[in-house]
C-alpha cells in the first residue's frame, strides 16, 4: 500500500543551456553535470539557487552510448541487466541468495584493460532472480513487463548514531547494500547486504518511464508526472549500524512500513530522469499525437509465443526539448513541512500521524548518515530536528493506545527529553474522574522511574506522576514512591494513596513499609514502629527485596543509603544486614555496591571498614551464597581480623555475632583447638575488648575451608610477643605441618600447652615426634634447670606415658638418654615390658 500526501519536496528549478538536443546526461563531483548529444560533451556548474553555468566543452571519437563520472581513485562497475524473452506458460519465480544460480542464466566476468594480478580480486555474485509472466487477463502487452532502471545503492559507516563516530578522511566501510529495479507499473527494492530480502514494493499510479533511487527517496518519471517516493533505506541500515536498535535504548520506523509517496508534480513530456547531490536533472521532450497503440487479443497473444509485441513507431522527434535541474528542498525544511502536515492527525488518534511522522524520521536519518556531503551547521540542525522527530514519536506512542506504545520510551530517550519536559507534552485539563492515562506514557515514566535518572520532579509534578499511577497502575504505587525523582513528594499525599491500596496481597508488606519510609520522613516515630511491628522480620527482609531502593539507591552514579537505612542502622542493624543480604541473594545487589553501600551509611572512608560491614561479610558466610568466592570473603575478614589485633581498635559498634554464634552457624568456622585455650588462658593482661576478634579468626583458621598459605604475608603486624599473636603464629605453623617449630616455639614460651599440643597434632604420621623431637628436647631441658622445671618434668612424664604405650621395650629402651636416671624411668619400664600380657 502506498500512502500519498501533498508535501513539497522540490524546490527551485532551472533549466540548463545545452546547445544541442541531450541524448545522455549524469552528475557528479561536487556541481558538474554532463550532457552528450551525438560525439559532444557539455559540462556545467550547478551550484545552489544560482543559474547553471557552463563550464567547458569536449569532442569524443564516437556517439556517446553511455555516461557515467566516478570519483578519483575509485573502480568503475557495470550492471547489466538482461531481459530474456518470456514464455507466457511459465510461473513468476523469485530466487534469493545462492538459490538463484539455479536460474540457470550464465553470467561471465569479462576484464578490459585491467592488468592480470587484479582480475583475482574480481567475482560474481548471484544475488537474486525474478521471473515475471505478463497478466493476460488484463490484456497487459509485453512492454508493461519489461523491466527498467536497475541500480545498486550503497550506504557506508558513518558512527553517527553510535559511540564510534567514523572521521571523514578514513576509507569508507560498507554498511548497507540496496538493489532496485523497475517494471512500468511496479518497482521493487531488495536489501542484498547479509542476505537478500525484499524490502518495499512501489505501486504506481501510473505507467513509469525511468526511476532513480537515492538514500532518501525514490524519484520516478511518467509522461507528464514527477514522482517522489520516500525509501527505507535508511531504516534498515540504522539496525545494521547500531545493535541497540529495537531495544529499549533506541528505536527506529520498521522497514517494513509502507512506503508513501510525497509529491506527484506535472511535468509535460518527460523523457529521462537522473539525481545527484540534491538535484533532480529532467529530460523533456513534446512529441506530437502519438498513433494509437494497436493492442492485441489475449488469444492473439498466446498464438504468437516466442514473438515480441510491438507498439506502432513514433514519428520523428521535432525540436521541442528542455532539460531541467530541480532542486530538492533541504531535509529540515520537508521535515518541518511534514511535522506540520502530521498535526492534521493528532485529534484522530489514527495511525496516519505515526506513518508521517515516522517518514520525516527517516528522512532526517537518512541525510545524517550521509553526513560527509554535509558542512557542520547543517549537521547540528539536522541533529536537533532527529532529535525533536524522536519526541514527536514519544509523544504519538505514548498517547495512543497502540500495541507499540512501548516504544514511547527509547524515542523519549532518543530526544534527549528530561522526564519533567516530557510530563509537561502530557494533556492535564482533563478532570481527574475522566483521565485516562495510556499505555505508552505509563510503560515511560515507569521504566524511567526505575533508572536512576538524577532527576528530580517538583512538587508538583511528583503528586501527578502518584496520581496517574494510582488511577492506572496502582499496584505500581510502592514502587514509584521510592524512586529518588519523586523525592520532593509530600509524604502526607504519599500515604494518602497508599492507604487507598488493597494490601490483600503479597505486596502487602511493600506496602507498609512504604508507609513506615513516609512516617520517617515526616518524623512520626509512633506511626513508624506501629507499621514496622505488622509483620515479621523475615517478612519485612521480602519487602526490601520486592523494593530495594527503600534502601538503597543511586544518584549520579554514587551508592546513596536511603533515610530508612540510616533509622535502621542505628535501631535494627540485624535487620539491615539480613536484608541487603537477601538484596545479594536475589541478585538485586552485587557484592561491590553491598560493600559500598555499608562504608557510606556509615560514613566511613574507602580504606576503613565499618563493624556493619564486617557483620555483613560473616552474615555471607552463615549464608553459604553461591556467587561469593569463599577465598576472597576469608581475606576480608581475616585482613579485618588481624588489623584490629595488631592495631588494638575494637570495633566501632558491638558486633551482631559472637565467635560462638558463627562457630555454631557456620561449617565455614572450625572449633578452635584446645591447646590454642590453654595457650591463652595463661594471658593474664588479655585485654577482653579484642577476644571476640581473636577468636573469629582462630576459628577461621581451625576451619576447614580457609587457604592457610593465604595468610602468612598478613601475620607480620601481628607481634608473637603477646601469647594472642603467639597462639596465631603457632595456629598458622601448625596448619602448614611445621610441627617441630612449634614444640620448639611452646616449650620455650608456654610450656603448659605442649602436652594438649602434642596430643592434638602429634597423631598418625607425625606419632614419631613425640620420641623423636618431644622426648630429647624435654630431657635436655630439664637438664638445664630453671623456674619452668616443674613444667618441663611433668610434660615429660605424660612424653613417656605415651612413648611407652607406643614403642616395643627395646626400641624404649634406645630413645632414652643414656644418662638418664634409672628410678625415673624404671616405671615406664615395666609399663613397656608387661603391656603385651596386659593385651
Amino acid at each position: 500500500m502506498v500512502h500519498l500526501y501533498n508535501l513539497h519536496p522540490f524546490g527551485s528549478q532551472q533549466v540548463v543551456p545545452c546547445k544541442l538536443e541531450p541524448e545522455r546526461f549524469c552528475g557528479g563531483g561536487r556541481d558538474a553535470l554532463f550532457v552528450a548529444a551525438g560525439c559532444k560533451v557539455e559540462a556545467f556548474a550547478v551550484s545552489g539557487q544560482e543559474l547553471c553555468q557552463p563550464r567547458c566543452a569536449f569532442s569524443t571519437l564516437g556517439r556517446v552510448l553511455r555516461l557515467a563520472y566516478s570519483e578519483a581513485g575509485t573502480r568503475n562497475e557495470t550492471l547489466q541487466l538482461e531481459s530474456d524473452d518470456f514464455v507466457i506458460c511459465q510461473k513468476p519465480m523469485e530466487l534469493l541468495g545462492e538459490k538463484s544460480e539455479q536460474s540457470g542464466v550464465s553470467v561471465t566476468l569479462e576484464s578490459t584493460g585491467l592488468a592480470d594480478e587484479k582480475i583475482k580480486y574480481f567475482h560474481v555474485q548471484h544475488l537474486l532472480y525474478r521471473r515475471f509472466a505478463p497478466d493476460i487477463s488484463s490484456y497487459v502487452l509485453s512492454d508493461d513487463i519489461k523491466l527498467h532502471s536497475l541500480q545498486l545503492l550503497p550506504i557506508y559507516q558513518t558512527g553517527f548514531f553510535t559511540s564510534d563516530r567514523k572521521n571523514s578522511s578514513q576509507e569508507k566501510e560498507l554498511l548497507s547494500l540496496f538493489c532496485f529495479f523497475s517494471l512500468p507499473h511496479v518497482g521493487y527494492l531488495y536489501m542484498v547486504v547479509k542476505s537478500v530480502e525484499l524490502m518495499s514494493v512501489y505501486q504506481y499510479p501510473e505507467k513509469s518511464q525511468q526511476a532513480v533511487l537515492t538514500p532518501q527517496f525514490l524519484h520516478v518519471i511518467t509522461s507528464n508526472n514527477l514522482q517522489c517516493f520516500t525509501v527505507r533505506c535508511s531504516a534498515a541500515a540504522a539496525r545494521e549500524e547500531d545493535p541497540y536498535v529495537d531495544t529499549t535504548l533506541k528505536a527506529c520506523p520498521p522497514v517494513s512500513m509502507d512506503v508513501c509517496a510525497l509529491r506527484i508534480q506535472l511535468f509535460i513530456g518527460l523523457k529521462a530522469i537522473c539525481h545527484f547531490k540534491n538535484h533532480v536533472v529532467l529530460l523533456t521532450k513534446a512529441n506530437p499525437e502519438a498513433a494509437p497503440e494497436r493492442r492485441e487479443s489475449p488469444k492473439r497473444l498466446l498464438s504468437r509465443t516466442g514473438t515480441s509485441v510491438k507498439l506502432k513507431a513514433p514519428p520523428a522527434a521535432e525540436a521541442g526539448w528542455n532539460l531541467y535541474i530541480v532542486n530538492t528542498i533541504s531535509p529540515v525544511q520537508l521535515y518541518k513541512e511534514m511535522v506540520d502536515y502530521s498535526n492534521t492527525y493528532k485529534t484522530a488518534k489514527t495511525q496516519g500521524c505515526i506513518h508521517l511522522l515516522s517518514e520525516a524520521h527517516l528522512l532526517v536519518r537518512a541525510a545524517l548518515m550521509d553526513a560527509g556531503q554535509l558542512e557542520p551547521g547543517e549537521k547540528a540542525e539536522l541533529l536537533e530536528a532527529f532529535k525533536d522527530s524522536c519526541g514527536h514519536l514519544g509523544d504519538c506512542y505514548s498517547r495512543l493506545d497502540s500495541q507499540h506504545s512501548h516504544l514511547a520510551l527509547p524515542y523519549y530517550k532518543m530526544s534527549g527529553l528530561s522526564m519533567a519536559e516530557v510530563l509537561a507534552r502530557v494533556d492535564w485539563t482533563v478532570e481527574d474522574a475522566l483521565q485516562k492515562y495510556e499505555r505508552g506514557l505509563i510503560f515511560y515514566i515507569n521504566h524511567s522511574l526505575y533508572e536512576n535518572l538524577d532527576e528530580e520532579l517538583s512538587e508538583e509534578l511528583a503528586a501527578k506522576v502518584v496520581h496517574m499511577f494510582h488511577v492506572a497502575e496502582p499496584k505500581q504505587l510502592p514502587h514509584v514512591l521510592c524512586s529518588p525523582s519523586l523525592k520532593n513528594i509530600n509524604p502526607l499525599t504519599a500515604v494518602s494513596y497508599l492507604r487507598k491500596l488493597d494490601t490483600s496481597g503479597s505486596s502487602s508488606v511493600l506496602v507498609t513499609l512504604t508507609k513506615a519510609a513516609m512516617a520517617l520522613r515526616m518524623g512520626d516515630l509512633d506511626t513508624y514502629r506501629n507499621e514496622m511491628e505488622i509483620h515479621s522480620e523475615m517478612k519485612l527482609v521480602s519487602g526490601f527485596i520486592l523494593e530495594p531502593r527503600l534502601l538503597i539507591q543511586q544518584r549520579k552514579g554514587q551508592i546513596v543509603p536511603a533515610e530508612l537505612a540510616a533509622h535502621l542502622k542505628d535501631t535494627q542493624p540485624a535487620l539491615l544486614v539480613a536484608s541487603v543480604l537477601g538484596l545479594q541473594k536475589n541478585n538485586k545487589i552485587g557484592i561491590e555496591e553491598a560493600d559500598s553501600f555499608f562504608k557510606v551509611l556509615c560514613g566511613k572512608d574507602e580504606d576503613k571498614i565499618p563493624q556493619l560491614l564486617v557483620d555483613f561479610w560473616e552474615a555471607q558466610l552463615v549464608a553459604c551464597l553461591p556467587d561469593v568466592v569463599l577465598q576472597e570473603l576469608f581475606f576480608k575478614l581475616t585482613s579485618q581480623y588481624i588489623w584490629r589485633l595488631s592495631t588494638r581498635q575494637p570495633p566501632d559498634t558491638i558486633p551482631l555475632r559472637t565467635s560462638k554464634d558463627l562457630i555454631n552457624a557456620c561449617g565455614h568456622y572450625g572449633l578452635i583447638y584446645p591447646w590454642v585455650n590453654i595457650l591463652l588462658s595463661s594471658d593474664s593482661l588479655a585485654d577482653k575488648n579484642y577476644t571476640e576478634d581473636l577468636s573469629k579468626l582462630q576459628s577461621l583458621m581451625c576451619g576447614p575451608s580457609f587457604d592457610i598459605a593465604s595468610i602468612v604475608p598478613f601475620l607480620e603486624p601481628l607481634s608473637e610477643d603477646t601469647l594472642s599473636g603467639l597462639s596465631v603464629h603457632v595456629l598458622c605453623r601448625t596448619r602448614l605441618k611445621e610441627y617441630e617449630q612449634c614444640i620448639d616455639t611452646l616449650l620455650e614460651r608456654c610450656p603448659e600447652a605442649v602436652i594438649p599440643y602434642a596430643n592434638h597434632e602429634l597423631k598418625e604420621d607425625n606419632r614419631t615426634l613425640w620420641w623423636k623431637k618431644l622426648l630429647p628436647e624435654l630431657c635436655q631441658k630439664i637438664k638445664c634447670g630453671g623456674e619452668k622445671n616443674q613444667l618441663y618434668l611433668s610434660s615429660l612424664k605424660e612424653t613417656l606415658s605415651v612413648v611407652a604405650v607406643e614403642l616395643e621395650l627395646r626400641d624404649f629402651v634406645n630413645v632414652l638418654p643414656e644418662d638418664g636416671t634409672a628410678a625415673f624411668f624404671l616405671p615406664y619400664l615395666l609399663y613397656c615390658s608387661q603391656k603385651k600380657s596386659l593385651t
